[in-house]
């Protein structure tokens, strides 16, 4: 089932509202159970980390920043 464009960005602003932030400290609670790693393996971590936190996303992101398909058929 496909989401709605006005669904699409609704879902989007969840994610990065409550989604992101919430990602953010999961992955920071997860580097602290370790001892500090050095700043380069860190680094690799956290890009790593969100590399995989966007791909489940990807198809609700994709054109959300575009004006909208069916209103864009109407002429102005």
């Amino acid at each position: 089932m496909a989401l709605s464009y006005k669904a699409r960005r609704r879902w989007s602003l969840v994610i990065l509202l409550i989604g992101l932030p919430a990602y953010i400290i999961a992955a920071v609670a997860v580097i602290a159970l370790f001892d500090r790693p050095p700043f380069w393996i860190e680094l690799v971590v956290y890009v790593g980390l969100g590399i995989i936190w966007a791909i489940p996303f990807k198809f609700v992101f994709k054109g959300v920043g575009q004006e909208d398909p069916q209103k864009a058929d109407t002429p102005k």
